[in-house]
């Protein structure tokens, strides 16, 4: 299925320079250039990937970045003329994946656009092969096929261990993607969390061991374990 990328920028050339690049590359573009447009959009359309200025008339690209954050975990990519590096943190803190400087080459652009989707690990972008399969929007979790009943700390767990497949976090560092509340939790935890997902896992595919320790150091989960 050709993935959908959304351009919101209101500079006409800078636009159809990406979607004619995007064209080349196999991908569906198309354009937004008016921040207000830009949510009504997305929720209407469902982009796979979002290319989103930061100077937009009506509506800013930090104000859209968190907006979509509040419904949709689908891949920003911020494309910004302000190289100030607080605006560069700002941008990723509010949940952008990725950004790119102007003025930008369209190639470095298309290169950003590949790799983000690669890593991106939404249910139309997990290998076909893939025994774990995450659905963000209903927050469901297939695993051979089978529904899991997970609690929503699992379910965060396990969608951050998957889109980061290989590597290796310290349970203090998974505290930190689960819980946004800093609550005074024990890095304990992690391990009863690690210790259900892999009963629930080891019944839908008996005899893979996909999450495992790495002594010292903490947990990664691995799909061809």
């Amino acid at each position: 299925m050709t993935q959908k990328i959304l351009v919101v920028e209101d500079e006409p050339k800078i636009a159809k320079l990406l979607l004619d690049y995007l064209k080349a590359a196999g991908y569906r573009g198309f354009w937004v250039d008016d921040g207000a447009a830009a949510v009504p959009t997305i929720q209407g359309k469902r982009p796979d990937l979002i290319l989103l200025d930061l100077m937009l008339p009506n509506k800013d690209g930090m104000t859209i970045c968190k907006e979509v954050r509040a419904f949709s975990d689908v891949p920003i990519i911020m494309l910004t003329a302000r190289v100030e590096e607080i605006d560069r943190l700002l941008g990723l803190e509010l949940g952008a994946d990725d950004y790119v400087c102007k003025p930008f080459s369209p190639r470095e652009v298309m290169a950003r656009v590949k790799t983000v989707l690669r890593r991106f690990n939404g249910p139309d972008q997990l290998e076909a092969e893939s025994p774990i399969v995450i659905d963000l929007d209903r927050r469901e979790v297939r695993a051979g096929g089978q529904l899991l009943t997970l609690t929503p700390n699992e379910f965060n767990l396990l969608n951050y261990l998957l889109k980061n497949k290989g590597r290796v976090f310290s349970r203090d560092q998974l505290l930190d993607a689960i819980y946004d509340d800093f609550r005074d939790v024990s890095d304990r935890t992690i391990d009863s969390h690690i210790k259900n997902l892999r009963k629930k896992l080891g019944r839908a595919l008996p005899g893979r061991e996909l999450i495992m320790s790495i002594y010292g150091v903490g947990y990664k989960l691995e799909l061809g374990a």
